[in-house]
């Protein structure tokens, strides 16, 4: 007999420790990453201050030469010409356009809180992938399957029915099995064996869930955790430093927006996916009792249980 086939937890090991893994492995990467965006901004910066200040002996250039050119032909020279020369000399400084930081940027720049969440959402990713697998194999055609099993109760092939659940994986077809093998025992017998293969299933179809609800409400309180520790930092900078500026105390903030924003981005997800979860394993409760009444009316008719 088949039944909705999930990944125990032992099988699971191995995910979570790749899991693990490549989170340590990301950190020196995520540190070189930054370091190069630092070394590549300095880089830009110093090239842009290069330009301004050859562009500025080119101004200054231009200008005197200008200035000759206008005393030196004064009398002669209309104003307008002097106007165009004037205009000439003046270089339109561009402004610098301002990057948006990135992912690794962001990382970085969030704390040391900033690891725990990435864990955070590397183990509900890893819970939401196992679920959906589960689920997928745990879909079945509950009509049909019912259809094919009252079909056989009917004629009295409690063979056939049987042969019908073991070929069919899912919940449903489980409990169904369980309580046609119990059909001899009598009425009661055959409840008592739907509610014990249901409860079974229904701890199968639960699992993770726990996990994905812990992370849903654990992710917004790191995040706020972070900010506690961004201002603290902001105002620690500011008892330091002889003189304020904004920069120091806009450091902390960042620090703090971003935890706040990391949290929450993890959670709504995770949120939205748990909410799916129970949904799925509600309405496969429903259906589960819905088969297991058919079932024993089905048997009652026939008078194979009393």
């Amino acid at each position: 007999m088949r039944t909705a086939r999930t990944l125990t937890w032992p099988q699971m090991a191995p995910i979570f420790g790749a899991l693990l893994v490549a989170l340590f492995a990301a950190m020196p990467l995520t540190t070189a990453l930054a370091q190069d965006g630092a070394t590549g901004a300095a880089e830009e910066t110093a090239a842009e201050g290069t330009a301004a200040d050859a562009a500025a002996q080119g101004d200054a250039a231009a200008t005197d030469a200008g200035g000759a050119a206008i005393d030196a032909g004064s009398a002669s020279t209309p104003a307008g010409v002097v106007d165009d020369v004037d205009q000439a000399t003046e270089v339109a400084t561009p402004e610098p356009e301002k990057s948006e930081p990135g992912l690794v940027t962001l990382f970085k720049q969030g704390g040391q809180f900033m690891w725990v969440l990435l864990a955070c959402s590397l183990v509900a990713l890893a819970v939401i992938l196992e679920r959906l697998y589960s689920f997928q194999k745990a879909r079945t055609n509950t009509r049909a399957l019912m259809e094919q099993i009252l079909s056989d109760v009917r004629r009295g092939n409690v063979e056939g029915a049987i042969d019908v659940c073991s070929r069919t994986r899912g919940p449903i077809a489980a409990i169904l099995a369980a309580g046609l093998l119990k059909v001899e025992r009598g009425k009661e017998a055959v409840r008592e064996a739907i509610e014990s293969a249901g409860a079974i299933e229904l701890a199968f179809l639960q699992r993770g869930l726990i996990v994905l609800a812990s992370i849903t409400n654990i992710a917004p309180l790191l995040g706020f955790l972070g900010t506690v520790s961004g201002m603290i930092n902001a105002f620690a900078a500011i008892a330091e430093a002889e003189q304020v500026s904004a920069k120091l105390v806009a450091r902390g903030i960042q620090e703090a927006l971003i935890t706040t924003m990391t949290g929450l981005a993890i959670a709504i997800p995770v949120q939205i996916f748990h909410s799916y979860f129970v949904a799925r394993v509600d309405r496969y409760v429903i259906e589960m009792e819905e088969a297991s009444i058919d079932l024993v009316d089905a048997l009652q008719e026939k008078g194979m249980v009393a």
